[in-house]
């Protein structure tokens, strides 16, 4: 069998697949793309961030135009079955596979469709869907499987009334009632979507609070205005079993408590598809989660094959694995990379309203003792937000009482993942860019919700002098 070498190979077209092609072909290296599924572009396009996102848009457009006085003799005629909502994220789908085959099509990446596989810690195996086998070597190796939905092997994900967080993107219809197991980001945002849509939520929390590496103040907030939509918080509590019946699922928890629902999600968390890699032929070792450890520079214990994206594990975001996956391909051509790339990574977390934030919280300056001060900003109060009617939410600056400098942004409502940037734009700057007086003597647009910035930073300064 004749073997093909490249400078590169890549195995997976997710974000941080896509960005570490990219980025070695643009250095000049000869790449080869592996990706064992018909379509490219990963989880991320397929059954993760991209449908879900599109369809908690279609959710949020259908909601919004019921809830205005003009429009309440069309509320009859809006789809706002989940079937018909997702119509549209297949479209949104179909426009970024294109998309991104054009990427790979004119940097001359060409992607090797199969499921990649090691032999040694140079040579992949390509066992393509009609039974051929390819292989090819390659002096550096960028591993970016992506991850899967972590099933419990004594839950029955068979049962047409139990699934997980790619499943759940074929219901056909919309639930009366829902059971969501897992409180992390996906669980939070499906509570928002099916809430939305007028379904009763369990969202059953096995810790004391949601989304701890948030901000207090956030997490408070967003519990606040789940509950005042009226999902049930069911905090401290694990399920112990999971009963499915023709009509509805039980779930009992190990407090003892049943919680009778149409339909069940499960959202636990994530395995990395590690499984099918071959790794022990290289000495590389997964957790239990399938997760794989990495250095500062993405490399594993074999300092030539690196691991980008949610194979990894936090944060799990597809704007970290895209950057992950350039730092990774400048790294293993040029022996370095900035580390600005990956230095500060902000959330975006799609609930309802949605949440942002970068730099530290609250809580962890106070265990580092650092003398902050905190500059608000009242949603309420914006003149845009009062005539869009998304009053919801704030923008909070956490900020060195003596240097100015932005340690943390942290936001909370519509568009919060947009006003982001414009904080993340100045946190990064270097010395006296990055301080309070930005936001004071800068002009934004009125009326704008980036004028909360102003409205934050003006609060702040108030509060030391």
């Amino acid at each position: 069998m004749k073997r093909e070498h490249f400078d590169v190979a890549v195995i997976g077209t997710g974000p941080g697949g896509e960005g570490a092609a990219m980025q070695a072909r643009k250095l000049g290296r000869r790449v080869a793309v592996i990706e064992r599924f018909e379509e490219i572009g990963g989880g991320c396009t397929h059954w993760g961030t991209i449908p879900s996102k599109a369809l908690r848009f279609a959710i949020f457009q259908v909601t919004h135009l019921a809830s205005l006085p003009q429009f309440h003799d069309l509320r009859r005629s809006i789809p706002d079955s989940f079937a018909d909502l997702r119509k549209s994220a297949a479209r949104v789908i179909e426009k970024q596979v294109r998309m991104r085959e054009g990427f790979y099509d004119r940097n001359d990446a060409p992607i090797i469709r199969g499921e990649g596989r090691f032999i040694d810690s140079h040579t992949i195996e390509v066992l393509q869907s009609n039974g051929a086998r390819q292989e090819l070597t390659a002096d550096f190796v960028v591993l970016a499987p992506g991850s899967r939905p972590y099933r419990p092997p004594d839950v029955d994900f068979d049962h047409p009334r139990i699934f997980d967080s790619d499943t759940i993107l074929g219901l056909e219809c919309t639930p009366r009632s829902i059971t969501i197991c897992g409180a992390g980001v996906v669980g939070c945002e499906y509570a928002s979507m099916f809430r939305n849509l007028d379904a009763k939520v369990n969202l059953v929390n096995s810790r004391d609070q949601l989304l701890s590496f948030l901000d207090d103040e956030i997490i408070d907030a967003l519990s606040y205005h789940l509950r005042d939509r009226g999902v049930i918080i069911r905090q401290n509590e694990m399920y112990d079993r999971i009963e499915g019946q023709d009509d509805h699922v039980v779930a009992h928890l190990k407090s003892g408590k049943q919680l009778k629902t149409d339909i069940l999600l499960m959202a636990i968390g994530r395995t990395g598809n590690t499984d099918r890699l071959c790794l022990d032929k290289v000495g590389l070792e997964p957790d239990s989660r399938g997760q794989l450890k990495v250095n500062e520079h993405f490399q594993t214990d074999v300092p030539h094959i690196y691991a980008v994206g949610d194979v990894i594990g936090f944060p799990s975001l597809a704007s970290a694995a895209y950057v992950q996956g350039r730092y990774a391909g400048m790294h293993l051509v040029q022996g370095e990379a900035e580390r600005t790339m990956v230095k500060e990574i902000p959330t975006g977390i799609y609930t309802s309203p949605e949440i942002s934030s970068i730099g530290r919280t609250e809580r962890e300056l106070t265990e580092a003792k650092v003398p902050y001060e905190v500059g608000q900003s009242m949603f309420k109060n914006l003149a845009r937000a009062q005539i869009t009617g998304q009053t919801t939410g704030m923008l909070k600056l956490l900020f060195h009482r003596e240097t100015l400098e932005i340690l943390g942004i942290h936001c909370f409502g519509a568009n919060a993942s947009e006003i982001i940037h414009i904080g993340q734009a100045i946190m990064l700057q270097d010395g006296p860019a990055n301080t309070l007086m930005y936001f004071i003597n800068t002009t934004f647009n009125y009326p704008t919700m980036a004028e909360a910035y102003r409205v934050a930073a003006l609060n702040g300064w108030n509060r030391i002098r």
